[in-house]
């Protein structure tokens, strides 16, 4: 699975931001038919969006299309616009039950069958916004395979539970911690919602790094300037990695020689530990 530090939402209607987009470093260019786009420019904002993949695809990035919720009838619409060689995945809003995703999976492979590609070939992100879809994480995380993570959606969030979005996020506690355990236990990645001040890089930083800490592997953007500092604090720390080389290496020769008990510099090395090693030195390396 790709890496998706970074995801940036751009306005599939605004052509001068698609073109920017070309540019950015984000790791997923998030194309958005949802809320930034008005009900008046809807069909004509689909039908430029085959034109919007490819050429963000030519460009080399990876893309994935925010559609609009089943409930408002736009979904197969959406679908068919953005079900193309060049997508890559789809993020799908205000998840509140599995019901939902088996309805959308479902409409999915229609278009992938009508538009020649495999199943299952595109990867899906619901997005969970309301206290029934955190209370149905479990089953929304498994209702299909197709699931690359889930997203949290912080705003409309915090607006059913009828309270305030804070600079702590004290408020987002308890969902955030749901998704990352649904997520881990379907070894998927939990992706944080965006931080609404695109100016305040160290609030942002302080944000990431603190959902970093309970296990996010990534976070939705709202503006290009927010890529750098989330990029940076999702990247591996290279003494860490470095660490991460040396307890691998270190706990073969062992094996192979036999040893059933390993120890580096005072550390006992068990074999979970060699796991969390490998694993952020495949993820340091698909970053490269």
């Amino acid at each position: 699975m790709k890496t998706m530090r970074s995801l940036l939402y751009v306005p599939a209607n605004r052509e001068n931001m698609v073109a920017r987009a070309h540019q950015a470093a984000a790791d997923v260019i998030v194309l958005d038919l949802e809320d930034s786009v008005p009900a008046s420019e809807k069909d004509l904002t689909r039908a430029g969006l085959r034109t919007s993949l490819a050429s963000l695809k030519n460009a080399g990035k990876t893309v994935h299309v925010r559609v609009n919720h089943l409930e408002t009838g736009l979904t197969m619409d959406d679908l068919a616009a953005a079900i193309t060689p060049d997508l890559d995945g789809l993020a799908y809003p205000k998840v509140a039950d599995a019901r939902q995703v088996y309805e959308l999976d479902a409409m999915i492979r229609l278009q992938e069958q009508r538009t020649g590609r495999d199943p299952g070939s595109i990867a899906l992100i619901p997005h969970v916004e309301s206290a029934l879809g955190i209370l149905n994480c479990r089953e929304i995380s498994t209702a299909a395979e197709r699931i690359a993570g889930i997203g949290l959606s912080a705003f409309d969030y915090v607006a059913d539970l009828g309270v305030e979005r804070t600079p702590g996020g004290v408020e987002l506690d308890y969902a955030r911690r749901v998704i990352v355990h649904c997520c881990a236990a379907r070894k998927i990645v939990a992706l944080d919602a965006p931080y609404g001040d695109f100016r305040d890089e160290t609030g942002l930083t302080t944000e990431t790094q603190y959902v970093k800490s309970i296990g996010f592997k990534g976070k939705y953007l709202i503006h290009p300037a927010q890529i750098e500092p989330v990029n940076r604090v999702f990247a591996p720390d290279p003494g860490a990695i470095e660490d991460a080389r040396l307890i691998v290496s270190t706990f073969d020769e062992a094996i192979a020689r036999g040893e059933a008990s390993v120890q580096l510099n005072g550390r006992m090395i068990d074999p979970a530990v060699v796991r969390r090693a490998r694993d952020l030195i495949a993820y340091a390396e698909s970053i490269q």
